[in-house]
Parts: C-alpha cells; structure tokens; sequence
C-alpha cells in the first residue's frame, strides 16, 4: 500500500505494518475535524461576518426589488445579484469572503498538528496518512458547505419575508446550481490552503502565502494576463481579427483564475438573460431573441465548463498536496 510504503520511507519505521483499506479511520478525522471547525471561535467569527454581509444586501436589495414584484420572473434571482450603494451584490462580497473563510479553515490544517506535537501519535492509531489527509479535507469542505448553505437559507428566507413572493422551481433550480458552484470555488482555495500548511510548518507563514496567492490572482492577474495577450498575440496592422485574436487570449489567460470562473458562472446561473461568456460575433445572434431568458439547461451548459475548471482545479491541489504529504518525515 502507498501509505505503508511511505510510512516506512519516511522515518517511521518502528510502526507497526497495519492491514487493510488505507481510509480506514476517514470518517473518524472527518467527524472529529468537524466538530473542531465548528466549535472554535475562529469559526464563529467568520460566520458572524458572513451573516452580517448577507442580511447588509439582502435589505438593501429588497428595498430595491419591492417595486418590481409582479414584473420580475427571476425576481429571487436578484436577491444575490442587485447592489445598491454602498453595499455590492451578495455575490460580489462571496468573491472576497469564501477564499478568506476557506483558507482560514485549512492554513493550519497539517502543520498544527506537527507544532503540536500530535501528528505521529495519530498516525499510530489505525489512521493511514491517505485517511488523514483527506478527511481534514472533507471535514473543511463539509463546514464550509454547512456555512454556505445556512447563508444560502438565511437569504431565502430574509427575500420572502420581505418581498412576499416565493420563489419559483426554476428559480430554487438555479439556486442550487449556485450553491454547488461556490462550495466547488472554496474547495479550490480549502486545497490551496491545505497545500500551504503541508509546505510551511509555522501557520503564520502558510496562511501569509496562501492569502499572498489569493491576493494576485484577484488584483494582479487580470494585468498579467493583458500583458501577456499584448505580447504572445500583437496587433500589427489592427485589423478586426487581430484585435479578437488577443482580447480572445486575453480571456483565455484570465479564465486560469479561480475568482474569473466563478464569476462567469455564477453570471450564467444567475441572470438567465446571459446568451454567452465570451465574445459574440453579430452572425451568433441572427434569430435570437435579446433579453429573452435561456432555459436552465442551456444556462448550465453555459457554466459547466467553468465549474469542471473550478473542480479541476481542487483535485491537482490536493494531489500536490497529497504527494509532498508523503513524502514528508514523520518522528515523534
């Protein structure tokens, strides 16, 4: 097995050679993980923070949307997309705030248990590192879910009693895709921060280099990626193909961002009216209806790819994580 293997080559070679699955004891770390997460006061913080967020543009947004009951299909939808000064849409704030609360859950995921002095009397219990590593994972995953979907309930329930209308199946469709597209956006930045905790062992450090991350793909990429469109496709004579030629690799290059695939999903799921996430030439538009709504399927098919970017994403961070992870040295 990888994870007796590992053991062995790692500086554990007085633990005893177990048999059997290597998650063996997944849930065990899933559940006492859990229980940490929630109780701890770092995490009340946080969903303080998010609670307060969360009623601040609801009611702002409602006091918007009460003169359009009756008008809007997609009123609901708007609960998490109208921004009215000074606060931006709900939406605009979960770009910001599901990185900070995921990699606040996972900075000091592995190297805490390493500063205190923890990690080879669990790996002595019948836990395999396999075991470990991705329970602490799910264990943050499921809290942030928990997070995200009592927010998501907090603002369905704050919209109806303010507007008096409830929502329709298209609408709780739509909703749910939504909420499954953030929890997929915080598992890339959980596996991030995981990550960090694996490299660094002082916390302080993995979570200054996992906000360092998160901090230039927010502020500093989309720069990077003109620069970059600027120079790999140059418009010489500025024809109409050269200019689409780069602002299409421009996009493109920005797309490696987490924070640009989750907006332009959450764009797709939210406002139906969205035809398209990229550019549209006048020919893609004969017959079409402007302003007309897509069906949820078409709306999805929209994102998906954005959403599988974002899962992808996930999985290549926790498997680097999870081969430095073994590869580390164990001693008491």
């Amino acid at each position: 097995m990888l994870a007796q293997r590992s053991t062995s080559a790692s500086g554990d070679a007085a633990a005893p050679r177990r048999e059997g699955s290597p998650w063996t004891g997944l849930w065990a770390v899933v559940s006492k993980e859990m229980a940490d997460y929630l109780s701890s006061t770092r995490m009340l913080i946080l969903e303080l923070i998010t609670v307060l967020t969360a009623a601040g543009t609801v009611f702002t947004a409602t006091a918007q949307l009460r003169e359009t009951v009756g008008q809007d299909r997609f009123l609901f939808l708007r609960l998490f997309t109208t921004s009215q000064e000074p606060l931006p849409a709900f939406v605009g704030f979960l770009v910001f705030l599901v990185p900070i609360i995921a990699i606040a859950l996972a900075f000091d995921a592995v190297n805490g248990e390493f500063n205190a002095r923890t990690m080879s009397r669990l790996l002595a219990q019948p836990i395999y590192r396999d075991a470990l590593l991705l329970g602490k994972f799910l264990a943050s995953l499921f809290t942030l879910a928990l997070v995200l979907t009592t927010i998501w309930l907090l603002i369905a329930g704050l919209g109806l009693l303010r507007l008096g209308v409830p929502p329709g199946g298209e609408e709780t469709a739509r909703l749910l895709w939504f909420l499954l597209l953030t929890v997929a956006y915080g598992g890339v930045w959980l596996a991030l921060g995981i990550l960090a905790s694996i490299l660094f062992r002082q916390p302080a450090t993995a979570a200054m280099a996992a906000l360092a991350t998160w901090l230039f793909f927010t502020v500093f990429w989309g720069i990077i990626a003109g620069i970059l469109a600027q120079i790999l496709r140059p418009v010489r004579i500025g024809l109409p193909a050269e200019l689409l030629a780069q602002a299409q690799l421009e996009q493109a290059l920005s797309r490696l961002s987490p924070n640009v695939l989750y907006t332009e999903a959450t764009v797709a799921l939210l406002r139906p009216e969205v035809r398209s996430l990229s550019f549209v030439l006048p020919s893609q538009l004969q017959g079409a209806i402007l302003g007309a709504p897509l069906p949820l399927g078409e709306s999805i098919m929209l994102g998906w790819p954005h959403m599988v970017g974002l899962i992808a994403g996930t999985i290549l961070l926790f498997a680097l994580g999870y081969v430095l992870f073994q590869r580390q040295e164990i001693r008491a």
